[in-house]
C-alpha cells in the first residue's frame, strides 16, 4: 500500500522529472546501451497501440499509462550515477 500511494505522490510531480530525463540522457556516466535501452521503451510503449486498460475507458486507460510512464521514470532514477540522483535530491 505505501508503495501504491509513493507512485501516485509522483505522478503529481511529474512535470519536475523532464529535467532529469534530460541531464540523464546527456550524462556520460550512464552508459549508451542503457539510454538506448530506455529509448527504445519508451518509444515502443508509446507507438505499440496496445494498452493494458483501453484508452477509450478515459481516466482509468489513462491511469495505466501513467503507471507504466512512472515504472521507467523509477527505474531510470535507480541507474541513474549518483551525481545525477544527488542534484536532484532523488535518493
Amino acid at each position: 500500500m505505501n508503495r501504491l500511494l509513493k507512485r501516485l505522490g509522483f505522478l503529481f510531480k511529474f512535470h519536475k522529472s523532464i529535467p532529469f530525463i534530460m541531464d540523464f540522457f546527456r550524462s556520460r556516466q550512464v552508459k549508451g546501451t542503457t539510454k538506448i535501452l530506455y529509448v527504445v521503451l519508451i518509444i515502443g510503449y508509446m507507438a505499440l497501440p496496445f494498452d493494458l486498460i483501453p484508452d477509450f475507458l478515459y481516466v482509468i486507460g489513462l491511469i495505466d499509462d501513467l503507471t507504466v510512464a512512472t515504472i521507467l521514470l523509477q527505474r531510470m532514477v535507480k541507474v541513474a550515477p549518483e551525481s545525477l540522483k544527488e542534484k536532484y535530491q532523488l535518493k
